[in-house]
């Protein structure tokens, strides 16, 4: 019962459909047209983006209709308006990007298939269902009065001339009637199904898309390295200052005591060389540390596999590497993906409360792709653009990390429901070497 009730609801829809849909888009696509015509006499400067924001709007309602109706995705394949200004010129602007938009053009091509073709489709089930209740009206008498005006009364390809055939026209009528209910569906699927292929985007839109969005992501990501570049090397420069570069000038001042002193009191000055001999071994220690901090020496010469099990060994919770890799990548590259293991494996180590760490490192199809998993409490967040389980702690390093490979057009993503475990992937375009 509900599989009919259900049909009936989907062939009134249809009926609507019809109906509306092909006054709308006659009366859309003739007002539209129009407005276009009279922004050579400048009237269509004002008309056409009311226009064009209508026709939108409609394809827009069949394409909620597509997927509520009929479980048929139709994507929006509009190009993102310029910013409005205001006056003639922002007006001129605004005119001038909706008609360079070939989404606009074919919501008017589509207007003219929906007038014809979508209202043959839409129409047809609610017509075959509307055959029931006709035939068994000329089947109760109605018949006769029409055959006595003139004769000539045709039931589809019935001609009904006597009580029989007009009896024979009510059962043929209920025949119409379940053709009508059983492809009401599969009719109403098939008109969107043809909307869609003019309201989709097309693969050079989606090709523009996709360009624009990567462009737009490359740009963040080389504003958010220069920031990164200017805070490193403020970074660097405050190390210094503040580490090694002042053991050397407290050094340089023990030598010059010792200097005046090593002939005076020679066992004084030999404590200030064990002075300086230990600020020197601590200098060469942080200069060290800060080269590391800048690009490990394990990284340049062993490569990212031998680097980053390296690094596993330097953590305060064990980690179980597995590198597969058949040639070293680019330097760059390799920096890069050191680091946000590293920031990762330090998040990991500092807020997951986990016990064991899985890093596995590869390469394929053109990607080197990481995977860091822990059996922590879970939680981690993403950046804008990755995934998660839950809202990012704050201090994670996440956003960092994707800014560092972002700006190699690397990505990240991160599972980390409630409770664990936690799932960081990365992947980077290289080639292996």
């Amino acid at each position: 019962m509900k599989k009919i009730s259900d049909a009936l609801l989907t062939a009134a829809r249809s009926l609507w459909l019809a109906i509306f849909g092909m006054v709308a888009s006659i009366l859309l696509f003739v007002l539209t047209v129009l407005s276009i015509v009279f922004t050579l006499l400048g009237i269509g400067l004002f008309t056409t983006p009311v226009a064009v924001r209508a026709l939108r709007a409609h394809a827009s309602l069949r394409r909620r209709q597509a997927k509520a109706w009929a479980c048929v995705e139709i994507p929006e394949p509009y190009r993102p308006l310029p910013a409005r200004r205001r006056g003639l010129a922002g007006q001129v602007e605004l005119c001038t990007s909706l008609l360079k938009d070939p989404a606009t053009w074919r919501d008017l091509l589509w207007l003219l298939v929906d007038a014809t073709a979508g209202t043959v489709l839409a129409l047809l089930p609610p017509v075959l269902v509307l055959y029931v209740p006709w035939g068994a009206v000329l089947a109760l008498g109605v018949w006769k009065p029409i055959d006595r005006a003139g004769g000539g009364l045709w039931f589809t390809f019935v001609h009904i001339t006597d009580q029989s055939t007009a009896n024979l026209a009510a059962g043929l009528g209920v025949v119409w009637g379940v053709v009508g209910v059983l492809l009401a569906l599969p009719l109403l699927r098939t008109d969107f199904l043809l909307a869609k292929l003019l309201l989709q985007p097309t693969r050079a839109a989606l090709r523009e898309r996709e360009l624009t969005r990567r462009v737009d992501r490359l740009t963040e990501s080389r504003h958010d390295a220069v920031d990164s570049s200017a805070a490193e090397l403020r970074r660097i420069e405050r190390d210094l200052h503040d580490g090694a570069q002042a053991r050397l000038v407290a050094m340089g001042m023990s030598l010059g005591t010792i200097e005046a002193m090593i002939e005076k009191d020679p066992a004084r000055a030999k404590k200030l060389v064990a002075a300086a001999r230990a600020n020197s071994a601590e200098a060469l220690t942080e200069l060290r540390d800060l080269v590391r901090g800048i690009h490990p020496p394990v990284l340049a010469e062993r490569g990212l596999g031998d680097a980053l099990r390296a690094l596993a060994l330097r953590m305060p919770l064990p980690v179980e590497v597995d590198v597969e890799l058949a040639g070293r990548a680019e330097e760059p590259v390799e920096t890069a993906a050191y680091f946000a293991v590293s920031e990762v494996l330090t998040n990991a180590a500092k807020h997951s409360g986990a016990r064991q760490v899985w890093l596995d490192v590869m390469h394929a199809e053109g990607m080197l792709r990481i995977a860091v998993t822990d059996d922590g409490r879970g939680g981690a967040g993403a950046p804008a653009g990755g995934t998660a389980g839950a809202e990012r702690p704050a201090g994670s390093g996440l956003a960092g990390i994707e800014r560092r490979i972002g700006t190699l057009d690397g990505v990240l993503a991160v599972s980390s429901p409630v409770g664990g475990p936690t799932m960081v992937t990365m992947e980077i375009p290289c080639t292996l070497h």
